[in-house]
């Protein structure tokens, strides 16, 4: 009975570090289980790096059990206008838009649309075809056909930089009217570069995904993430592109190729300015959101409840659990010795990148440095946002922040 009594103890504490739908601010950091000194370092960290030249801004988000115990902005929005940053200032987020996606297609998953190990081609007639690449340049028939756990795992074998193809072919924004049905098309055409299930290998995935979702639901991605997900979790600033009275809340760009170098102002027009300018009709499931700490924050705290926040069910609990199982066998996620599971990368006890996060934390960022860690035994979310691509402090900038944050949990 004493068991039975200790196991039901550790069940409610567990159901009571995620069962939180909205955010308040803790009364002091110590009622959520931190330092308000230790959380001062994080301050002087980026005030430091801010002066250094080192990164234009920052902005955190932490909370505990639903209680924020940080949330500051740092630096400038705008270097050269010296326009300070603020915490409701709005990034683009690129890779983070890859969890929104993988929610809504297991929504549809749990509506009975589709199998995890549906073949693409079952609802991409173009993915019919579709040829593995052959170490001697020839192609040959797939073992398996890719499947939507393939997409969601990054194991189908469909990368960004396609060895056939000679130009830069990653698209992260576009302004001359590029749909989501074209770019899929094109990816289509390559051949795999493994058979479904073999490694791990970053790419287009989850932009097929998204695809998908488009021709199931019958819907554009755009209006599916507004109607099903950004509004009832009350997401009120994240967007593909941004309406006008919010186009002035879009932080620059900037780029730092190697520690010496000063940041500069991207040099692509389309990264810049894509929120704001163009055609916009590039709906990107892998790459296309900008949107606030706060409001990101939101899906992350979704996930650490096991599927609902607002007092807004989206997924079931086990739907959830799936989310942070193992999907990638014996492979790693790069050479930092973690696992991927559906949507997201699983922090391992033997992790080279997730530092003091607990086993099974779940983590991914973007490529113009944004990052969030959800930290289930922990009952944490943690969020931290820049935009600078191409960044060579991102590493230092996304894990000391995280470093800095966990030496701060009493």
């Amino acid at each position: 009975m004493k068991r039975h009594m200790i196991l039901l103890a550790g069940l409610l504490a567990t159901l009571s570090t995620t069962a939180q739908q909205t955010f308040q601010k803790a009364t002091n950091p110590a009622s959520a289980g931190f330092s308000a000194a230790r959380l001062q370092r994080i301050d002087s960290f980026f005030e430091a790096a801010v002066a250094k030249g080192l990164t234009p801004n920052a902005v955190t988000f932490i909370a505990r059990k639903g209680q924020i115990v940080h949330h500051k902005a740092f630096g400038f929005s705008n270097l050269e206008k010296k326009k300070p940053a603020r915490t409701d200032d709005i990034f683009r987020i690129a890779s983070q838009t890859k969890l929104v996606t993988t929610v809504a297609m297991l929504m549809l998953y749990e509506e009975g649309h589709l199998f995890l190990d549906d073949p693409i081609s079952k609802f991409l007639p173009e993915f019919k075809d579709v040829q593995v690449l052959t170490p001697e340049g020839g192609t040959r028939p797939p073992k398996t056909q890719p499947t939507i756990r393939h997409l969601l795992s990054h194991s189908a074998g469909i990368p960004y930089q396609h060895p056939t193809v000679k130009e830069p072919n990653v698209y992260l924004s576009d302004l001359n009217g590029l749909t989501m049905e074209a770019l899929i098309k094109q990816v289509a055409k390559r051949p795999l570069t493994h058979d479904p299930g073999e490694q791990f290998t970053y790419g287009y995935n989850t932009d097929v995904a998204g695809r998908i979702v488009e021709v199931i639901s019958g819907k554009s991605l755009k209006d599916f993430f507004h109607e099903r997900i950004f509004a009832p979790l009350g997401m009120n600033d994240t967007y593909f592109y941004l309406p006008p009275a919010k186009a002035g809340r879009l932080v620059e760009l900037y780029a730092k190729g190697t520690l010496e170098a000063p940041l500069t102002v991207h040099t692509s027009e389309a990264n810049r300015t894509y929120p704001v300018a163009g055609k916009q009709t590039l709906y990107l499931g892998g790459a296309g959101l900008v949107s606030t700490v706060s409001d990101y924050a939101k899906i992350c705290q979704l996930v650490l409840n096991g599927g609902s926040f607002n007092n807004v069910r989206l997924l079931s609990r086990k739907t959830v659990d799936l989310m942070g199982r193992n999907q990638i066998g014996n492979s790693f996620v790069w050479d930092r010795n973690d696992k991927f599971g559906l949507g997201l990368q699983i922090i391992t006890e033997d992790t080279r990148y997730g530092d003091q996060a607990s086993p099974g934390s779940l983590t991914w960022g973007g490529a113009y440095c944004s990052e969030y860690t959800i930290d289930p035994k922990e009952g944490v979310v943690m969020l931290v946002f820049t935009n600078v691509s191409p960044y060579a402090w991102y590493g230092e900038f996304v894990r000391k922040f995280r470093i800095l944050a966990y030496g701060a949990m009493e």
